[in-house]
């Protein structure tokens, strides 16, 4: 399948890089210190910003506290963060302002795992530049808006079902990635197995993705 777009809108954790081991690593060890195993293990987690899924367990008057903790875990913790499949290979084929990588982690922990595997963006949206997550627009329309593009004119990579559900809604093209989530849960434009799949070159007009079968 081909796809012609402006610009592509990649997720980080699941998408780019699996930093999994790390994320439940981290995560539970914050839940056993807060006292909240048993109703951790009901919440979601993949793809949410870290603010959401603390409100989700704790009151208001204990969440900047959590959220420093849990960052100050994760940062710390980069062991197991690798690159997935097809990432280097597809990214070294764009040029830098025809990409963006959108995350619900805060600009720290982002630029952490991301320098742990050798990925420094030009356009990198955070949990810390946004006032609403996915699966909200938000994140993909800030990142369509620094890149000077129009959001449809955008593909957007995701892993995760909120993350695509905020795809869909900034009127994006979707690409879901099979790498942590079934297929039967993923709703997009297209669905592959990892970026090793996607191929894509910049043209005068903007990128041509094509995807294998």
């Amino acid at each position: 399948m081909k796809l012609s777009v402006d610009a592509l809108l990649f997720d980080n954790d699941g998408t780019l890089v699996s930093s999994m081991d790390s994320v439940y690593r981290c995560w539970a060890r914050w839940a056993e210190e807060y006292g909240v195993t048993e109703e951790f293990a009901r919440v979601e987690l993949h793809g949410r910003p870290a603010a959401d899924i603390v409100a989700d367990l704790l009151p208001a008057e204990r969440a900047p506290e959590a959220l420093a903790r849990i960052e100050e875990l994760e940062t710390a913790d980069a062991d197991g963060v690798v690159l997935l499949p097809g990432t280097r290979e597809l990214l070294d084929s764009l040029p830098a302002d025809r990409w963006a990588v959108v995350t619900s982690a805060t600009r720290k922990l982002a630029e952490a795992r991301l320098a742990a595997v050798g990925i420094h963006p030009k356009h990198l949206i955070t949990a810390d530049d946004i006032t609403r997550g996915k699966p909200d627009p938000e994140p993909f329309l800030l990142a369509a808006r620094h890149l000077g593009v129009d959001p449809a004119r955008c593909a957007v990579f995701e892993d995760a079902p909120a993350g695509l559900a905020a795809g869909r809604a900034a009127g994006a093209k979707t690409v879901a990635l099979t790498t942590t989530t079934g297929p039967e849960e993923l709703v997009a434009d297209v669905v592959v197995p990892d970026l090793s799949a996607v191929s894509a070159q910049a043209t005068a007009d903007g990128v041509e993705i094509t995807t294998a079968d």
